[in-house]
């Protein structure tokens, strides 16, 4: 296994130098003028259930605001079963786009006008556009993980051991975007076999199923699963107690990068055990980032601004965990 470079790209998500990148881009600088909405301003938004706790009205309102556009982006509570609906009222309402988060992936789909190949293959929607009168659904988890490892951290899948900790949707996106961008082999390690199975057929004759013990033969480690995060009760596909690890430590070492999709807290038990093991490791704020810079796109056909996305993220994460008493680049306490 070669070490991981890091190259150029976003500030880092998850870094501990929270002065680098954009500055303070929830306020106006001085002598800036203060944006305001008009009859003009184009709308959109994030669907899902819950969703105030989303980091992406933040990301995106402060990448309009760097690049000039009239734009706003907003979060709606969309409950259970009500997907369909929200892309009724995306229709009548004009909105110039949407995101999709849980529980409305799987379900969005049959709403729109129609899907990319990716987001077919996926059977997840995350990003919904306008062409014309057109709703066309994508999917930029897959690509937003591969901007993250390739940009962020220098890591170039093509010809690399990959394993994937999850069967679920951001999982299989990850699975789906290894094998096409050249993985010599992609693992899947789930506690159901079935989920495994068809989340390793994504990546075809590379995909496999296997144990979360074969991480120590691996270049890249993902954890696509919510162990890590505060209260997850998330079962482990290894026997542990208590249950905070997806793979054991020992498996983990120089050479590899290990993600954890988990990006809160910054530094998780996965990320702080892989990094004491001698790997690189990283959250997940890289993939989120990157993925909402491919909708930004879709969007507005604008490129997006990274540095200001990124540092929109972690000062809004930083004014969360003030709150908490918590550093933002700390794991929180029970």
């Amino acid at each position: 296994m070669s070490e991981p470079k890091r190259s150029g790209g976003a500030q880092r998500p998850g870094s501990t130098d929270r002065d680098s990148g954009a500055g303070p881009v929830s306020e106006p600088t001085a002598g800036s003028p203060v944006w305001r909405p008009s009859g003009a301003t184009r709308v959109v938004g994030v669907i899902g259930w819950p969703v105030r706790h989303s980091l992406s009205p933040a990301i995106h309102n402060a990448a309009f605001r760097a690049v000039g556009l009239d734009w706003a982006y907003v979060a709606f509570e969309v409950g259970p079963g009500r997907a369909v609906d929200a892309i009724d009222a995306m229709r009548v309402l004009g909105l110039a786009g949407l995101n999709v988060t849980m529980p409305h992936k799987a379900d969005v789909g049959a709403a729109l006008d129609r899907c990319t190949a990716i987001a077919e293959a996926l059977g997840a929607v995350n990003t919904v556009s306008r062409r014309g009168d057109a709703l066309i659904g994508d999917n930029t988890d897959g690509p937003g993980f591969l901007d993250a490892i390739r940009l962020d951290e220098g890591f170039d899948p093509v010809g690399r051991r990959c394993l994937v900790i999850g069967a679920g949707g951001a999982a299989r996106a990850v699975v789906r975007a290894l094998a096409d961008a050249g993985a010599a082999e992609v693992v899947v390690v789930n506690r159901t076999p079935e989920r495994a199975e068809a989340a390793a057929a994504l990546a075809g004759p590379i995909g496999r199923v296997g144990v979360a013990a074969e991480a120590g033969e691996a270049d890249l480690v993902v954890n696509a699963t919510p162990i890590g995060m505060p209260d997850s009760d998330e079962p482990t596909p290894i026997d542990q107690t208590p249950p905070l690890l997806p793979v054991e430590p020992a498996h983990l070492g120089s050479g590899q990068l290990v993600v954890d999709l988990v990006y809160h807290p910054a530094v998780t038990p996965l990320v702080d055990a892989a990094r004491a093991a001698g790997a690189v490791a990283v959250n997940g704020l890289g993939m989120l980032i990157h993925q909402a810079a491919h909708a930004f796109r879709l969007w507005t056909g604008e490129d997006p601004p990274l540095e200001v996305m990124s540092a929109a993220a972690l000062v809004e994460l930083g004014s969360r965990n003030e709150g908490s008493g918590v550093p933002a680049n700390l794991p929180k306490k029970d």
